[in-house]
């Protein structure tokens, strides 16, 4: 996705800041000026199936960028940065005119300038189409990233990108280390695996068997459960984040830490094996068990038992963000101002992630899958099985892996991210073959290495015209969709493993909006009659009609999929006074933490120390949401106000006592 282009500005163009239409041709760089209340607006006639790249160079104003298709639907919006450049990159669906809406963010007046650097058709080749998908990230001052594609043994494609250390002039080599993330925790439950055959432990021991000092809590968490992210326990990134540790700054963390964690939360969040909720803490704790059990580090055990006996010679376990790789990619988060920030790896990720490898040994690794010098095909059989819940739906992930389709194969994945680190490994084992992408660029998009598994293996894919034809239906035609059908679906969601989070659904003329809970309202656009795309961000929405035709849920597909029930209450409209009984100190024992919450001019403001501010905006009575945090209000027996519950996405439930009004 990182992508690297080198250009010649053929022509400069200074505009004023005039909402006329400026078409727009590959290499003229155009100058312009905004003031607040600007709109600059340019064009781009293009063909079907076209790739378009381009940038814009934010001098001396923060704009937002909006991309129309030329029947003017959405097709993406851009703003994350407020100085420096924001890139833009799209493939068009039809023949026309595609819309470029710059305007002025903050009120804020300035200059910027805009350059298209390719429109072209989209490359049918696999390889070619490698680099037009890589070009953005293939700059000598952009951090890159390395592609690998393989089937049957042999590598089918392998290349490299951009830069690996912008600080010394290092390209992206090959074989250049990298952090993969979370793809690390497939060899953590396959340890465990290991453990097992060798008849050292059981996946359905209780955890306590081998970590002893973890809490007894009402209900047995085993080893199965929690590699299967269906523990129970606190998902221990997010309640540090909650405590004001810094992950985005490098925030020291340590391992040492998961166990007090643990020892301190007052009650499972769910019924061990009732429901799926993605958690670091169970696989901390599966490297710990491992140490337990083999008397070795994880790093020691791993190197012993798992990459050196598969023959990856460049893998290792990154014990701590202090210990020196070799070899390795920095990892890149954009810098609001421009250009980029050195991101530092988190820490107590052991288990959960750290490890650092290259593409050529995640092949090795893959490979063992089918050849198995290392473990036997029933490991894998069951790594690569869907765990089922107590209420017999399935998860869609084994151990350590994603298991769905992709045109009719199975299809079998992880990625995985750190604070700057991007990777993804997906391995389809009906036709033996595989892809691999890994990236020090916090801005990589994971979905390239699906695009290229189409491009590659697509001769033993269904496509998706071909899935239109079996179900025997017409293909959906963006362009007559009704608007205003979308009311039916207006409206409130709460997502069923996140309560308090809340998306809502409206509709501004012929505009659809998705807004989550404490975040900006996105556009959205129909692929169906149901089901929409998010225009910023790689999600999607599929709305639900239950026996009686009505829709009441909605299933959000985004890294995995999130399932909503829709509210039938209304939206809670508190007065100032109303608001007032909430305001003072809030203490957590449980996380030895202090929040404020204040009374602005028209809703409450959440304060920590070390966070940024938070305002919050009610959704049902007593409940606020607000920054991707949700805050459900407990008051006594007097109706007075005496504390709240605090949650973040996958931690659940915190509470915070009044300590001081």
């Amino acid at each position: 996705m990182f992508r690297l282009i080198s250009f010649v500005v053929a022509l400069v163009f200074f505009g004023t800041a005039v909402a006329q239409d400026i078409p727009l041709q590959v290499d003229d760089s155009i100058f312009a000026t905004l003031s607040a209340e600007d709109k600059q607006i340019y064009s781009i006639h293009a063909e079907s199936d076209n790739y378009i790249l381009g940038r814009v160079n934010q001098i001396s104003v923060d704009v937002e960028l909006r991309i129309l298709d030329p029947e003017g639907s959405p097709v993406s919006t851009i703003d994350s940065r407020t100085r420096g450049t924001e890139q833009f990159s799209f493939e068009t669906e039809a023949e026309g005119q595609y819309t470029i809406e710059v305007s002025s963010k903050e009120e804020e007046h300035g200059d910027f300038s805009i350059v298209l650097e390719r429109l072209e058709p989209v490359e049918t080749d696999p390889s070619r189409l490698a680099d037009q998908l890589m070009a953005r990230y293939d700059r000598d001052d952009t951090p890159g990233g390395v592609i690998s594609v393989f089937k049957d043994g042999q590598t089918l494609f392998s290349r490299a990108y951009g830069m690996a250390n912008l600080s010394y002039d290092i390209p992206f080599q090959v074989d250049t280390v990298t952090n993969i993330g979370s793809t690390s925790k497939q060899f953590t439950a396959f340890a465990i695996m290991l453990l097992q055959e060798q008849g050292l432990l059981s996946l359905d021991d209780d955890i306590r068997e081998h970590v002893p000092e973890l809490p007894q809590f009402d209900e047995i968490v085993t080893v199965r459960h929690i590699i299967t992210h269906t523990s129970g326990l606190r998902e221990f990134l997010n309640l540090l984040s909650m405590s004001g540790r810094r992950l985005d700054h490098g925030d020291y963390i340590g391992r040492d830490e998961i166990i007090g964690i643990i020892q301190r939360q007052p009650a499972l969040q769910n019924s061990p094996g009732s429901e799926w909720n993605y958690n670091n803490t169970g696989y901390a704790l599966a490297a710990l068990i491992v140490e337990r059990i083999s008397g070795q580090t994880f790093t020691e055990f791993m190197n012993n038992n798992v990459f050196g006996p598969i023959g990856m010679q460049d893998s290792l376990v990154r014990s701590s963000p202090e210990h020196i790789v070799k070899n390795n990619s920095a990892g890149y988060i954009p810098n609001p101002d421009g250009g980029y920030l050195e991101a530092r790896d988190l820490g107590g990720a052991v288990g959960a992630g750290s490890i650092y490898t290259t593409v050529e040994d995640l092949q090795r690794w893959v490979e063992n899958f089918r050849e198995t010098r290392l473990g036997n095909s029933a490991i894998f059989e069951e790594m690569m099985t869907s765990y089922v819940l107590t209420d017999g739906e399935p998860t869609d992930y084994g151990y350590g892996l994603t298991i769905d389709e992709q045109g009719g194969l199975k299809r079998v994945h992880h990625g995985g991210a750190d604070v700057a680190h991007r990777s993804m490994l997906a391995y389809f084992p009906e036709i033996n073959a595989g892809i691999t992408t890994q990236s020090n660029n916090a801005g990589f998009d994971g979905s390239i290495a699906f695009q290229l598994a189409e491009a590659f293996f697509g001769d033993a894919m269904v496509t998706e015209l071909d899935e239109i034809n079996e179900a025997g239906g017409p293909e959906f035609d963006r362009e007559n969709y009704d608007p205003e059908s979308f009311d039916e679906l207006v409206g409130r969601y709460e997502l069923d493993a996140v309560p308090d989070f809340i998306i809502s659904f409206s509709r501004d003329g012929d505009t659809l909006y998705a807004e989550a809970a404490g975040q900006s309202q996105l556009e959205i656009v129909p692929t169906s009659e149901l089901s929409f795309d998010l225009t910023s961000v790689d999600a999607s929405l599929e709305f639900h009609r239950n026996e009686e035709g009505t829709v009441d849920s909605l299933t959000l597909n985004q890294g995995g999929e999130q399932h909503a029930t829709r509210l039938n209450t209304e939206l809670w409209e508190p007065t100032n006074g109303e608001l007032s009984v909430f305001t003072g100190r809030y203490y957590s024992d449980e996380i030895e933490t202090f929040y404020v919450m204040e009374m602005g001019e028209e809703q409450l403001t959440l304060s920590q120390r070390r966070l940024d501010d938070v305002e919050l905006s009610p959704t049902e009575k007593d409940k606020f949401s607000g920054g991707q945090l949700s805050l459900s209000f407990e008051r006594d027996r007097n109706d007075q106000v005496i504390g709240f519950y605090l949650s973040n996405g996958r931690t659940r439930g915190v509470r915070f006592a009044l300590v001081s009004e």
